[in-house]
């Protein structure tokens, strides 16, 4: 596209052409409409207003070595998207709707779709919400489901670079068999007070620990955590950790570089064993750690000023895989045709 410069592309929202959007009445879903407004007509008491029946999804398309555009795992996407309708009580889009307008919308998109070697990739949001007019608290009965798009930058412009998280022992990501295993908005809602203190202090992420014992990592801001400790990749598990599809693919990566892959309840204590340890999510696939604080305690978890080894190769296979450079043999991505 003319006049934008694809490397200074941060991780914001920019204006594309068309967006998707299905509509559900009468119980059922619409066929596919195209739109070219950035604007979305609403009742002032719709459901998503009063009381959250909202979530969403988030996923990327590649421009890659050879031309082609692939979208990465779009259909983990869709099966993730109907985990957290059934537990918002909305209505569930069919996989089939939700890939084929993914796929539009990049097909409709596709001067915004950045050049190869810029880093930069069009990021897909398709957002889930009850329109409906309600008072009471009920289940939504009218649902509209739209999936925009938005060219973002590379999040490491100068490449990896370690980053500082401070622990949060005062405010929790999500309750115990809540929401915080599927991707609503909510969880993002209540994190936004301990991430704001955190960047006050100068840390760019906070790590939360399990609400019952607080002894158990559980998320790192908004992105799974990983740390490698002795020939293994392990990251933790619990009702109430988003099952992010970035930590998905990279457990696969990391068993084909000879790490055994734990998925386990992580203790605190572990942090101090760890010979590099990172957050992953798709915005950045990785964010590796150099430094972990506990506010509370004063202990510092140091991993380092440079990128792990583990954490480098990972990263740069994901990376080979989406942009085409490298053999996708697990079938991960979609060609946009």
């Amino acid at each position: 596209m003319e006049n934008l410069d694809w490397g200074a592309l941060g991780f914001d929202y920019r204006k594309t052409d068309f967006n998707a959007r299905f509509y559900y009445r009468d119980g059922k879903w619409s066929d596919m409409e195209i739109c070219d407004s950035e604007y979305i007509n609403m009742h002032m008491s719709a459901a998503c207003l009063h009381y959250g029946l909202e979530l969403f999804e988030g996923l990327k398309a590649f421009r890659g070595k050879d031309g082609k555009v692939r979208l990465f795992r779009v259909k983990d996407n869709a099966l993730r998207m109907q985990s957290s309708a059934r537990r918002l009580c909305l209505p569930v889009p069919t996989v089939d709707m939700f890939v084929d307008a993914c796929c539009e919308v990049v097909r409709r998109n596709e001067r915004f779709i950045p050049p190869y070697g810029t880093g930069a990739s069009l990021y897909l949001r398709p957002l889930l919400i009850g329109t409906n007019a309600v008072l009471g608290v009920k289940a939504a009965t009218e649902a509209m489901l739209v999936i925009f798009a938005s060219p973002v930058g590379a999040y490491f412009k100068e490449g990896l670079k370690p980053i500082s998280v401070i622990i949060d022992r005062e405010q929790d990501r999500a309750a115990p068999r809540g929401t915080g295993d599927v991707k609503v908005g909510g969880n993002y809602a209540s994190s936004i007070l301990s991430g704001s203190h955190a960047h006050e202090r100068g840390y760019s992420n906070v790590l939360y620990l399990d609400t019952v014992e607080r002894k158990f990592i559980e998320e790192c801001g908004a992105a799974n955590f990983f740390g490698i400790r002795d020939g293994k990749y392990i990251t933790p598990k619990s009702g109430s950790i988003l099952p992010s599809i970035t930590n998905k693919s990279l457990r696969v990566l990391a068993a084909d570089l000879g790490l055994e892959v734990e998925e386990r309840p992580v203790s605190i204590e572990e942090l101090s064993t760890f010979s590099e340890c990172g957050a992953c999510g798709t915005a950045a696939v990785i964010s590796p750690i150099g430094k972990i604080v506990d506010m509370q305690t004063d202990d510092v978890y140091d991993y380092g000023t440079e990128v792990g080894e583990y954490s480098q190769k990972m990263f740069n296979t994901l990376q080979d895989i989406q942009y085409g450079r490298a053999e996708d043999k697990y079938g991960w991505c979609t060609v946009v045709e």
